[in-house]
């Protein structure tokens, strides 16, 4: 039997009341408010365990962080390569657009992780 964890709780909670696509040490930030007490390294080892659990899925790294989401249904995501936004975009079904490929090559797909990257809509009119 799983221990009960107030503080593995609130990171799971943290992770899932955002749509922001948190980083390990933005969710480390918001968990120390409730728990001071807290290290980076529990915050990174709960993540850790909620992906291998599938809570959370991983959307990528961006500028050099891995950020997370609590939404494990099958969605889009588009990545701001100016500002590091990270939002949602819908879920569009990909598997029967690709669905010779998979016959092709063997493959039945489960579920798919698929990232657009280019300038959100507050960073189109901005230039480098």
């Amino acid at each position: 039997m799983e221990k009960h964890s107030k503080k593995r709780d609130a990171i799971y909670d943290i992770i899932c009341s955002t749509k922001s696509h948190p980083s390990a040490e933005w969710v480390y930030t918001q968990v120390k408010e409730i728990h001071p007490d807290i290290s980076l390294g529990t915050v990174y080892r709960n993540i850790a365990r909620f992906k291998e659990e599938g809570k959370i899925i991983t959307v990528g790294v961006v500028n050099g962080q891995e950020r997370i989401d609590g939404d494990t249904s099958d969605h889009c995501h588009f990545v701001c390569t100016h500002c590091g936004a990270v939002i949602d975009a819908g879920a569009p079904d990909v598997t029967d657009t690709y669905s010779q490929v998979f016959k092709d090559i063997g493959c039945t797909p489960e579920r798919h992780n698929l990232v657009f990257y280019g300038r959100c809509h507050d960073c189109t009119g901005k230039r480098s």
